[in-house]
């Protein structure tokens, strides 16, 4: 089985990072960004980059920064176009080695971590993944059905109170 490569790819090796941190950014191009579309399922990216600072640490490379992007999405509802400008922080850690044990206990302060393969962090796809977190699961339009309910407005009206509320 061959595994497709990344839509958008940026490689930077890792025995470049040194104590001193390193600046990239990063932008996708229109190819990259229509095959990332159709990968996350959006109508059109418009734009993606990122602003990312590797630094090497005890621990592994640290990886932060924030990742930029806008498009659209289809409304869950009605399939129109719902817009979406994000900015998202990026807090990850590449380890060398994997951890002991079979589960990572992270805390909210903590980066989530990943296993460093080789010598080649991909930036790009670190972007992309971040994008795909970023994006709002259930994109709503303002003409949406006011029968079609959000997961929010349906745990309140499931409530026992929600009767006292209407009154």
């Amino acid at each position: 089985m061959t595994i497709a490569p990344p839509e958008f790819s940026r490689h930077f090796r890792a025995h470049d990072v040194a104590g001193i941190p390193r600046q990239q950014m990063i932008e996708a191009d229109p190819a990259e960004r229509e095959a990332l579309a159709r990968r996350f399922n959006l109508i059109g990216l418009e734009r993606l980059t990122a602003a990312l600072e590797l630094s090497r640490e005890a621990a592994g490379i640290r990886v932060t920064g924030q990742i930029h992007a806008s498009g659209d999405q289809a409304c869950v509802a009605t399939a129109e176009p719902v817009p979406f400008l994000i900015t998202e922080p990026l807090k990850i850690l590449l380890t060398e080695a994997r951890p002991e044990g079979d589960e990572i206990e992270l805390h909210d302060a903590d980066l989530d971590t990943e296993i460093l393969e080789g010598d080649v962090i991909d930036l790009g796809e670190i972007a992309a993944q971040a994008l795909a977190l970023a994006l709002d699961p259930y994109p709503r339009s303002v003409h949406a059905a006011p029968g079609v309910v959000t997961e929010e407005q349906a745990r309140a009206d499931s409530s026992p109170f929600a009767i006292l509320r209407k009154k």
